[in-house]
C-alpha cells in the first residue's frame, strides 16, 4: 500500500516531495531539537539575551521566548508548528513559552532513543498520556493554596520577570505590576487588564519605570494660553463635537450682500458657540469663588475659536482623546462621560488632585493624578532607546498576566525546577511503573526524563553541571521528601517557599497539556508530503 500511496502522489504531482516513515520522524525530531537549541540558553533568570536584527536593520534584544518565536523567520514546518504552540501558550497564560519548546523538544529526543530501537511511536504516545495524567496529579499535590497577599504576588511576579529583565529593573517592575493589578482588582469580578494603560516615554533609564495612580494621556492641551498645571480640578469627560461643521448635504448659500453672508455664518457659528457656553456656565457654577481648576477632555474635535473661548475662562481642554482612555477616565476620577451637553450638571464631573502637562521633545503627555480611589492606573515605561522600551513593555505584559493568574488560581507552584523533580521522582517510582502495562513503560520513562530538561537547563545556564545538579536535587527530594528547587547562585538544592520563588499553577498545567499533545502528534506523523501548488509551477 505504501508504495502505491507514494506512487499515487507522484502520479498526481511528479514534483511532490515525500518523506517516509523513519525519515518523517527524523525531520520532526530535528526541527524540534533545532528550535530547542536556540531557546535553550534563554531559560531562567540567568538566561542569555538574543539579538534579533530584522531585514530593515531594526535591533531587538530579548529573552522572552514568545517575542523570539514571533520575530524569527522559521522555515522548517515542524519548528513553525512548535512556535505556534508556544505563542498559544503565551496568549492563554502569558508565560512559559521557552519551557514549552524545551519540553516538546526533549520529549521527542527521549522518544527517539526508544523508537530507533524499534518501539512503535504509538506505544510511546500511550506512555506519554499515562505519564501526563500522573504528572497532573503531582501538580495538584505540589501546589500551594494560600491567601494571595501582596508579598506572595510580588514573589510570583518577580519569578516571572527575573527571567525577562535584568534583576534591578525586574525588581522595580515587579512592584509596579503588582500594585497596578491590586488597584484595578474588584471583588468577585474578573480582572480586566485593559484597565492598565501602558505608556512609553523615551528618556532617562529603564529603572525609572513607575506606576501612576491615575491616567497618562499621550497628547497635551492644544492652546498656548491654557494652563500647564491645574490643582484640585473638576474633570468633564465628553464625546461632543465642538467645532464649526459644514452641513452634510451640499447646501449653497445665496446672499446679495456681504452683510447677509456675515449673518448666515454667524447663525451657523452660534450653534457651536452655544455648546461651548454651556461648558463655561457649568464651570462658573462649580468653581465660583474657589480657585479649583476645570478640565475638559473631549473625544471629538474642538476648533480654535472654541479653544480660545475656553482658554479665556481658564479651562484646560484636550481634544481627540482615545476611546479606551475615555472608559478609563471615568474609572479613574469618577463622573460620567457625557454624549450631549444638554444634561450637564455638577454630578457628571470627575475630580483629580493634579492635572499637568509634561513635554518631552516633540511629544506632550498629560498626567491626571491625585485621585482618591483609582480603578484604572497607568504604567509609565521609560527607557533610553526603542529596544529597551520594547523589552520592558513585553515584560510588563507578562508580569501583569502572572499576577492575574495567581489571583485567579488562588494557588502557586514552587519554582526553580522543583515541580519537575517531584514529577520525575514520582513517575519513575516503582509503584507507579508497576501500574503501567507492557511497553508503554518506555513512554513514561521518556516523559519523566524529558521533564528534567527544565532543572538541567536552569543549572546549565547558571554555569553548573546539569547532570550533577539534577542528581543532587533528586537525592535531596528522595531522602527528605521536601520539595526542593535549584539555587541558581550556588547550584545547591534550596526550598523555593523560603526563597519566595513561585511559578503560576495554570502555566504549568497548560504546559503539561499542550506539550504532551503536540509531542504525541509529531511522533505519530509518518509521512510528510510537500505537494503544494508551489511545486507545480516549475
Amino acid at each position: 500500500v505504501e508504495v502505491c500511496n507514494m506512487a499515487a502522489v507522484r502520479a498526481l504531482n511528479p514534483k511532490a516531495e515525500v518523506a517516509r516513515a523513519a525519515q518523517a520522524l527524523q525531520l520532526n525530531i530535528n526541527g524540534a531539537k533545532g528550535l530547542q537549541e536556540v531557546l535553550r540558553t534563554n531559560l531562567g533568570p540567568k538566561g542569555t539575551l538574543k539579538m534579533l536584527v530584522s531585514g530593515a536593520g531594526d535591533i531587538k534584544l530579548t529573552k522572552d521566548g514568545n517575542v523570539l518565536l514571533h520575530e524569527m523567520q522559521i522555515q522548517h514546518p515542524t519548528a513553525s508548528l512548535l512556535a505556534r504552540v508556544a505563542t498559544a501558550q503565551d496568549d492563554i497564560t502569558g508565560d512559559g513559552t521557552t519551557s514549552n519548546v524545551l519540553i516538546i523538544g526533549e520529549l521527542l529526543k527521549q522518544a527517539d532513543i526508544y523508537i530507533s530501537e524499534g518501539l512503535h511511536p504509538r506505544i510511546v504516545a500511550e506512555g506519554f498520556e499515562k505519564a501526563k495524567e500522573k504528572a497532573l496529579k503531582v501538580l495538584e499535590e505540589v501546589k500551594v493554596t494560600r491567601e494571595m497577599d501582596r508579598d506572595t504576588l510580588i514573589n510570583v511576579a518577580r519569578t516571572s520577570l527575573r527571567t525577562k529583565l535584568s534583576p534591578e529593573v525586574a525588581d522595580i517592575v515587579t512592584e509596579v505590576v503588582v500594585d497596578a493589578v491590586l488597584a484595578i482588582r474588584k471583588p468577585d469580578q474578573p480582572i480586566d487588564l485593559h484597565m492598565v494603560e501602558i505608556v512609553e516615554m523615551q528618556h532617562r533609564t529603564d529603572t525609572d519605570t513607575s506606576l501612576i495612580r491615575g491616567l497618562v494621556l499621550d497628547h497635551g492641551a492644544r492652546h498656548p494660553d491654557m494652563m500647564k498645571r491645574v490643582n484640585d480640578a473638576f474633570i468633564l469627560t465628553c464625546n461632543v463635537s465642538m467645532e464649526y461643521e459644514k452641513s452634510e448635504v451640499n447646501a449653497g448659500f445665496f446672499y446679495k450682500s456681504a452683510l447677509e453672508r456675515e449673518k448666515l455664518i454667524e447663525a451657523e457659528r452660534t450653534f457651536t458657540d452655544d455648546k461651548v457656553k454651556r461648558v463655561i456656565e457649568l464651570k462658573h457654577k462649580v468653581c465660583n469663588g474657589n480657585n479649583r481648576g476645570f478640565v475638559v477632555i473631549n473625544q471629538k474635535g474642538i476648533d480654535p475659536i472654541s479653544l480660545d473661548m475656553l482658554a479665556r475662562e481658564g479651562i484646560v481642554a484636550l481634544r481627540r482623546a482615545k476611546r479606551r482612555n475615555m472608559e478609563r477616565l471615568t474609572l479613574v476620577c469618577g463622573g460620567v462621560a457625557m454624549n450631549s451637553l444638554d444634561e450637564l450638571s455638577p454630578d457628571c464631573l470627575g475630580k483629580a488632585g493634579l492635572v499637568y502637562e509634561h513635554t518631552l521633545g516633540e511629544d506632550k503627555f498629560t498626567f491626571i493624578e491625585g485621585v482618591d480611589n483609582p480603578e484604572s492606573v497607568t504604567v509609565l515605561i521609560k527607557g533610553p532607546n526603542k529596544h529597551t522600551l520594547t523589552q520592558v513593555k513585553d515584560a510588563v505584559h507578562d508580569g501583569l498576566r502572572a499576577v492575574k493568574n495567581a489571583i485567579e488560581d488562588g494557588s502557586v507552584i514552587p519554582g526553580g525546577g522543583a515541580y519537575e523533580i517531584a514529577g520525575y521522582v514520582s513517575l519513575t517510582s516503582s509503584e507507579f511503573m508497576s501500574t503501567i502495562p507492557g511497553r508503554a513503560k518506555y513512554g513514561v520513562k521518556a516523559y519523566a526524563e524529558a521533564l528534567l530538561v527544565i532543572p538541567k537547563v536552569l543549572a546549565q545556564n547558571s554555569g553548573f553541571d546539569p547532570q550533577e545538579s539534577s542528581l543532587k536535587l533528586q537525592d535531596e527530594y528522595s531522602t527528605s521528601g521536601q520539595i526542593v528547587g535549584l539555587d541558581l547562585s550556588t547550584g545547591e538544592p534550596m526550598i523555593p517557599a523560603d526563597e519566595g520563588i513561585w511559578d503560576n499553577y495554570r502555566v504549568k498545567r497548560q504546559l503539561l497539556h499542550s506539550c504532551t499533545t503536540i509531542a504525541s502528534n509529531l511522533l505519530l506523523v509518518d509521512e510528510v508530503m510537500k505537494a503544494g501548488m508551489s511545486s507545480l509551477k516549475g
